[in-house]
């Protein structure tokens, strides 16, 4: 085994038994060089990892406090130390301020004071290169810390960007978001419009992180259905005791959302108090807390949402004008999801794919025959309805590819169309028409909706609807009613 090395002191004394008494002290515990002046002591310098100098004052030619003002300026990790008969006041002052003296000694020394100023100036030594060396890694570790922060910042805003609102190539959103992001980079407050469920949160959050707040937060709340004393606390928070059950002063969006975005969905919905308040946000970025007095200062952007055309509400008296005007700096309409159908495709698999990882059900994707019904379907609850079926059909599959007998039946008996889907055979009578039109239709539905779920097993069909092979033929005949696209789960059996 190798013995471990032992630190190394440099011993400077022009008298030889001086030399001799210091090393004979020292040598079980350190590794002790020695000089009779300070010529000798800076070439051992040069070639040895010294550590401490113990070093006589008065020597002939430089002395001790000059010798180790010229080490401090080349080694000034090297821990120095005086050895000295003499303590005048003046010497030990000029010592400190020149050489960084760590201690004086005084003669006659004895050994083991000799021994534990040299443990301690070792590990003072030691100390300081434990220091350097942590603060080296400290700095390294900060920095790449920084930049571990600013890749996370950077994807983050990369995958909550415009690139997360899902649509096709050719979608008529890409014009809108080419809008949004037009707006995103200006500071100003933008008004977004367009049914419940179209997406409207998502273009907020992306505008956020596509614009100059990105590194700041982003809140959003829903003001729809909220009461207005509920909405007031979350929005402008509230002072200590005015909450009951609640001994804290609560903080409020506003608050929280400082210098970052804020969006208010649902704005259509605001009471006449709450719409005040927000117009003296929007306009002075002031607002006072729920039970207090003090008016309180934001710089924080609002996005707004609206489900219904606020110019209607300005006009039928339910709205400011002056707070419509001030949200609407920049106005956004968001589509309906049957406006832009050839997005629905793109939709649905992710959202399958979503479901299926959420739930541990893996699949392939959905087939093109179901993707045509859901197509022309014409989704008034737009996504969130989209959800909800997507996630049925995960729920009910047997395959690893989703076909359209997995289909909800109103989807189904849906007649497809440019301008997308009649809702529901609801439609089919209240329809204008003589009697025989109306109940063609609703007969040309279930038929429709019957086949797709039996996956255009004839023989089941015309079984479930009380019909013969020949009749159910003669029926679709007549109706022009087929497959949507011949797919390897069709079963034409007679």
């Amino acid at each position: 085994m190798t013995s471990p090395t032992l630190p190394t002191i440099l011993l400077v004394d022009d008298e030889e038994h001086s030399l001799s008494s210091m090393r004979m002290a020292l040598e079980d515990d350190f590794d002790c060089l020695t000089a009779s002046n300070a010529d000798e002591a800076w070439a051992l310098l040069d070639d040895n990892y010294v550590q401490v100098i113990f070093c006589d004052q008065r020597m002939p030619g430089k002395t001790g406090v000059t010798f180790l003002t010229d080490v401090r300026e080349r080694w000034p990790d090297i821990v120095r130390i005086i050895i000295t008969g003499y303590t005048e006041a003046n010497d030990m002052v000029a010592a400190i301020n020149d050489a960084g003296i760590y201690q004086f000694l005084t003669k006659p020394w004895h050994p083991d004071q000799l021994l534990l100023a040299a443990r301690n100036a070792v590990r003072l030594f030691q100390l300081s290169r434990d220091h350097e060396r942590m603060s080296l890694e400290m700095r390294y570790l900060g920095d790449t810390v920084e930049s571990k922060v600013e890749k996370r910042r950077r994807a983050l805003r990369e995958g909550l960007g415009f690139e997360n609102v899902l649509r096709a190539p050719n979608s008529p959103l890409n014009a809108v978001v080419e809008t949004a992001r037009q707006y995103a980079s200006f500071d100003v407050p933008t008004l977004l419009v367009g049914e419940a469920g179209t997406g409207k949160t998502a273009m907020a959050r992306a505008m956020h992180y596509t614009s100059l707040r990105s590194d700041r937060p982003f809140y959003e709340i829903n003001c729809v259905g909220l009461p207005e004393t509920l909405l007031e606390v979350e929005l402008f928070g509230a002072k200590r005791g005015v909450l009951p059950g609640v001994a804290t002063n609560k903080i409020g969006l506003v608050q929280k959302a400082d210098r970052g975005t804020l969006f208010l969905n649902g704005v259509d919905s605001l009471s006449p108090r709450m719409q005040i308040a927000l117009l003296r946000l929007v306009r002075e970025g002031a607002y006072q807390t729920v039970g207090g007095h003090e008016t309180l200062n934001s710089s924080v952007r609002l996005l707004t949402g609206s489900h219904r055309d606020l110019r209607t509400e300005v006009a039928e008296g339910r709205f400011r004008s002056d707070l419509y005007f001030a949200f609407s700096v920049a106005e956004i309409t968001v589509p309906p999801l049957r406006a832009r159908p050839g997005d629905i495709a793109v939709i649905a698999q992710h959202m399958l794919f979503d479901a299926a990882s959420a739930h541990g059900k893996p699949v392939h994707g959905i087939d093109d025959p179901a993707l045509e019904f859901l197509e022309g379907y014409d989704w008034p609850g737009n996504l969130r309805e989209l959800e909800n079926e997507v996630t049925r059909m995960l729920i009910f599959a047997q395959d690893r590819v989703l076909g359209p007998d997995l289909i909800s039946r109103h989807i189904l008996q849906a007649i497809p169309s440019d301008a997308g889907a009649d809702r529901s055979a609801d439609d089919a009578i209240a329809s204008e028409g003589t009697l025989k039109d109306r109940v063609e239709l609703m007969e040309m539905r279930i038929l429709r909706e019957t086949l797709t779920r039996m996956k255009w097993n004839k023989s089941r069909a015309a079984a479930e609807l009380g019909l013969s092979r020949v009749g159910l033929r003669a029926k679709l005949e007549r109706y022009g009613v087929t497959p949507p696209r011949k797919s390897a789960n069709s079963n034409e059996e007679e």
